[in-house]
């Protein structure tokens, strides 16, 4: 019992620390991406999430059977390995330097992302419009942002109540279908490439048309897509469903983090993503529970899949309300309201 409890404390402190993470990486590499391809990067960026989560089940399935569960949380330490790397290559916000006072730092790191810039000393760099030197949550809902912030957060909720659900059930679901353990699995696998290829597309589609609509077409085809899941369908057909389910779910996620950096001024931008990825959580843990629900009732497989399609019309109609009140009419994705720097000389 003792060492339950020491497992379990071992993985929210996991969990905290790669919450604590997430919205910081998304939002530094929003800030330093070129405008013309940052959906795309940050996209890239954040697919490496999923494909961390698929090497970690393939190295599960690896070691476990020869050293145990415990095997698996020792691959953990392997990123430690390379955090010394990350300190120093990994730059710092350019407007956290400027609100530190660290302004020298500031242009040297300005000198690696505009290769044309040339410090002078009678330089003058000055933070975005808007920065504060105090940040709170009450900002998120202030300069007509209230509407957006809520929709953004029922979202996320239902997106990754989507993604938990689909996730913790998929092989299950499969395998009381009649599908073998090894057709389940080979379906989670292609719900994962399936997100890497929405993700990546999604963000390359979000460059060339405002990222909000690419939100909104993403939700209703996966609710789309799991809805057509309910019916029975050849394998080949079968695969192809999950695959645009992953894409447009996982991928979706991936893409809304992106939006949310892009909607939030530079300083509220970590605060902004934290809190929409912390009300996210709330679906993450309600997904797993949903499903296990359902299977218990013993209803119909069918029943599952069209469940989980139900927060994809309420995330749809969530970001068809938030591009409906844009603060100003503008457009998402296509320019952003604040600079993360101004500088003259």
């Amino acid at each position: 019992m003792q060492h339950s409890a020491q497992a379990f404390e071992g993985v929210a402190d996991g969990g905290l620390g790669i919450g604590g993470v997430m919205p910081n990486v998304v939002a530094l590499m929003n800030e330093y991406a070129p405008r013309k391809i940052r959906s795309t990067l940050v996209a890239i960026m954040f697919s490496g999430y999923s494909i961390g989560g698929m090497l970690s089940a393939g190295l599960g399935i690896l070691l476990m059977p020869v050293w145990g569960w415990r095997a698996v949380f020792f691959v953990a330490l392997v990123p430690l390995l390379v955090l010394p790397l990350l300190v120093r290559q990994l730059p710092e916000s350019l407007n956290f330097l400027l609100r530190d006072g660290q302004v020298s730092r500031a242009q040297q790191l300005l000198c690696h992302a505009a290769p044309d810039y040339l410090p002078q000393p009678d330089d003058q760099l000055s933070l975005a419009e808007g920065q504060a030197s105090k940040v709170s949550i009450l900002q998120l809902f202030q300069e007509g942002r209230a509407v957006n912030t809520l929709m953004l957060w029922l979202a996320f909720f239902c997106c990754l109540l989507m993604v938990y659900a689909l996730s913790s059930w998929l092989p299950k679901l499969m395998n009381a279908a009649g599908y073998g353990l090894n057709s389940s699995l080979a379906f989670l696998l292609v719900l994962n490439f399936g997100a890497i290829f929405g993700a990546i597309g999604g963000g390359w589609l979000g460059d060339r048309i405002a990222l909000g609509r690419v939100l909104l077409a993403f939700f209703v085809t996966g609710a789309l897509a799991l809805s057509l899941l309910a019916l029975k369908s050849p394998l080949p057909v079968l695969y192809l469903l999950i695959g645009i389910a992953g894409a447009s779910t996982i991928g979706t996620q991936i893409l809304a983090n992106a939006c949310t950096v892009q909607f939030y001024p530079a300083h509220i931008r970590s605060t902004g993503l934290g809190w929409a990825m912390g009300i996210g959580r709330i679906g993450a843990i309600i997904g797993p529970l949903l499903g296990g629900a359902l299977h218990a009732t013993a209803l119909p497989i069918q029943a599952s899949f069209l469940a989980f399609a139900v927060p994809g019309v309420v995330g749809a109609a969530a970001i068809l309300a938030f591009l409906w009140y844009q603060p100003g009419r503008r457009s998402l994705g296509s320019a952003e309201a604040v600079e993360p720097l101004r500088g003259a000389s």
